[in-house]
């Protein structure tokens, strides 16, 4: 804030839109993603009535410079411009986007700042909507958030001994904890722990996955990662991905 900005006045805080809902006849209440404020809701008076202006930019996915004012649990707009282009993703890639947007929303409480998470955030629209490693994004991007969330995941050694993760290995990832050495054949029957091989591991440290197995133990661990610190609440852009007949 600036020594002349108002405490209960934002002015011009770089911003995206992560989720709007009809208020009473003609407004919005919108869920933003700011650089410096974190998550915030917001009401936009007239969005849905005559400032089609406005409404036509308070959409997901377009970089925003947004002012509001007031405390408490919604502020009220007072001003709205673009940021630059819109980053629109397409087809499956902006069901992807969707799915970041609601990780976003389930995982951040509304007035905490996350500016590298931000800076993430903007990463991964970028990279959605041109022609990058969509799946290698996605992960990239849960282990982000996680990390900045204080559920950091472990990568590089086993937690029993210290000793480096191998890719010849296999190991059984738990959770709270991190990855231990697991014996040939054994199956590991607690729901917060999963096998995953060390090159699968490896692969997540680097950022990018490369072969079917990696990727699919990629998806399987983080989703459960992720169901386990949302404790069951379950994620509804998944349910897109299927009903647009993707696979996810």
């Amino acid at each position: 804030m600036t020594s002349s900005e108002h405490p209960h006045r934002r002015s011009l805080v770089p911003a995206f839109v992560l989720h709007g809902r009809p208020y009473r006849n003609t407004s919005l209440i919108i869920d933003v993603f700011t650089e410096s404020r974190g998550r915030v809701g917001i009401v936009a008076r007239g969005a849905r009535g005559g400032k089609r202006a406005r409404s036509g930019l308070l959409q997901p996915f377009q970089p925003l410079l947004l002012s509001w004012s007031g405390r408490g649990e919604l502020g009220t707009l007072t001003g709205v411009e673009a940021a630059g282009r819109a980053t629109l993703p397409k087809g499956r890639r902006l069901y992807s986007a969707f799915y970041v947007n609601e990780l976003i929303m389930k995982f951040l409480h509304r007035d905490d700042p996350h500016p590298v998470l931000f800076s993430h955030y903007r990463e991964i629209l970028d990279l959605l909507a041109g022609s990058g490693d969509e799946e290698s994004a996605i992960r990239r991007f849960e282990v982000q958030l996680l990390q900045e969330m204080g559920y950091g995941l472990i990568f590089d050694h086993e937690i029993a001994t210290g000793d480096a993760i191998s890719a010849e290995y296999q190991y059984a990832y738990h959770i709270e904890a991190g990855p231990l050495y697991l014996a040939e054949g054994n199956v590991t029957p607690d729901v917060d722990t999963t096998p995953v091989s060390g090159a699968t591991l490896l692969a997540l440290q680097a950022g990018s996955l490369e072969g079917e197995q990696v990727r699919r133990e990629a998806r399987r661990l983080l989703r459960q990662v992720i169901a386990h610190h949302l404790g069951g609440k379950p994620v509804e852009s998944r349910l897109l991905f299927t009903a647009a007949g993707y696979n996810e």
